[in-house]
C-alpha cells in the first residue's frame, strides 16, 4: 500500500473539480517525485474511469482520485426557487433546470470505479465514507485520505478507519471541505490547526491552504505535516485546465482579494471577489449541491466568452504567487526554497 514515505518530494497536487485537474496535471506531478491527484467530483464514473487509464498508461508513479461524499437532501426549496428567479431575470436567455431534492455524484458507482482500477490513493471532501466503503477500497489495496477542517472533523476520520488526513485551514482556495453545509467553517489559520490537529491524532497529517513558498512548506513540515497539498499554486502551470480568464484573473490587478462565498455553490468557498460575488453573496441559500447546479451554466457561458466576472474563480490566499510554466519546474522551485529554507534554520 502506498504511503507518504513513498514520495520523492513532499508535495501533492489538490483535486480541484472542475477541470483544473487535467490527466496531465497528474502525470506531470507523479513524475516529479510528488503525488498528482484527479478530480473524480461532478464527472460521470465513465469518464473518470476513463481520465484513471490515461493516467496509469503515461505513469508508472503513485496518484490519487478524489471523491466527493454525497449531501444531505435539499432543505429549503423555497430559497432555492428564489435564487433560480433571482438568476433568471438577471439572465433572460438562460435555461434553469428543475431543482432535484438529491445528488449523490454518482458516488457508489465511483467507488466500484476506484475498486476495480486498484487506484494507489483515494481521497473524500464533504464528510466520509460509509465504513463498507472503506473496507472494501482497503481491500483494493487503496490509501484512504479524509479532508477535515476541524479537530471533531479528525477525530471522526481517525474513527472511520482512514491512513491518513487532511487538514485544511481556510486559507485555502474552492471549497471548504467541511462536513455539513449549513454551518460556517472555522477561522483558525492552517499553522495552528495542524497543531492542534497532530496533538490529538495520530495518523499522518497533510496540509493544504494558501501554500505558496518554499518558507511555508519547510514551516509545516517542521510542524508535523508530513506532506502538504498545493492547488493554486498549480492553476496557471502548461498542464493545468483552468479557464485562461480564470488563470489571468490570478495575476490581474482588478482582482485585488479573495472571499468565501456561497454565490456559485451554495457551500463556503474561496474565491476571487468578482461582479457575481458581489451581487450574489448575501443572497444565496445554504444548498449544496443545487446551487451549484443552478450557476453552472451561467459559468460555462462565462467561461465560453472569457468573462471572468462570471465565473467561479477559485483561489488560495496566496494566488499573487502562482507561476506560470511546467508543473514540474514549479514543484522544482517550490520544494528547493523548502530544503533552503529548512537549511537555514
Amino acid at each position: 500500500m502506498f504511503s507518504l514515505s513513498d514520495l520523492h518530494i513532499p508535495i501533492i497536487a489538490a483535486p480541484m473539480a472542475g477541470g483544473a485537474s487535467t490527466p496531465n496535471l497528474t502525470v506531470a506531478v507523479s513524475d516529479a517525485g510528488g503525488l498528482g491527484f484527479l478530480a473524480g467530483g461532478y464527472k460521470t464514473p465513465q469518464a473518470l474511469a476513463e481520465q484513471i487509464v490515461d493516467v496509469q498508461q503515461r505513469t508508472e508513479r503513485a496518484f490519487g482520485v478524489n471523491l466527493f461524499i454525497p449531501q444531505p437532501a435539499l432543505s429549503d426549496r423555497a430559497a432555492a426557487l428564489s435564487y433560480r428567479d433571482v438568476l433568471a431575470r438577471e439572465n433572460p436567455a438562460a435555461t434553469f433546470g428543475e431543482i432535484d431534492e438529491t445528488d449523490d455524484d454518482w458516488f457508489a458507482d465511483k467507488v466500484a470505479v476506484v475498486i476495480a482500477q486498484k487506484v494507489p490513493v483515494v481521497s473524500f471532501t464533504f464528510g466520509l465514507p460509509p465504513r463498507d466503503a472503506v473496507e472494501r477500497m482497503h481491500a483494493a489495496g487503496s490509501f484512504l485520505i479524509a479532508t477535515v477542517t476541524s479537530v471533531p472533523e479528525a477525530l471522526q476520520a481517525v474513527d472511520r478507519g482512514v491512513d491518513a488526513l487532511c487538514v485544511q485551514g481556510p486559507e485555502a482556495g474552492g471549497h471548504r471541505g467541511t462536513f455539513t453545509t449549513q454551518g460556517e467553517p472555522g477561522t483558525l489559520a492552517l499553522g495552528e490547526l495542524l497543531i492542534e490537529i497532530r496533538e490529538v491524532v495520530r495518523l499522518p497529517l497533510i496540509v493544504a491552504g494558501g501554500i505558496h513558498s518554499g518558507e511555508q512548506i519547510a514551516s509545516l513540515l517542521a510542524n508535523g505535516a508530513g506532506a502538504v497539498q498545493l492547488g493554486t499554486a498549480l492553476l496557471r502551470t502548461e498542464e493545468s485546465g483552468a479557464n485562461p480568464a480564470h488563470q489571468n484573473a490570478l495575476v490581474d490587478g482588478r482582482f485585488a482579494e479573495t472571499v468565501i462565498t456561497r454565490a456559485f455553490s451554495g457551500r463556503p468557498a474561496r474565491a476571487l471577489r468578482n461582479a457575481f460575488v458581489t451581487a450574489h453573496d448575501s443572497s444565496v441559500p445554504h444548498e449544496y449541491p443545487q446551487v451549484h447546479h443552478l450557476t453552472k451554466g451561467l459559468r460555462t457561458d462565462a467561461a465560453r466568452r472569457g468573462d471572468p466576472d462570471g465565473l467561479a474563480l477559485w483561489a488560495g490566499t496566496g494566488f499573487r504567487a502562482a507561476a506560470a510554466g511546467p508543473a514540474q519546474s514549479v514543484l522544482a522551485s517550490l520544494w528547493a526554497g523548502a530544503t533552503a529554507a529548512a537549511a537555514g534554520r
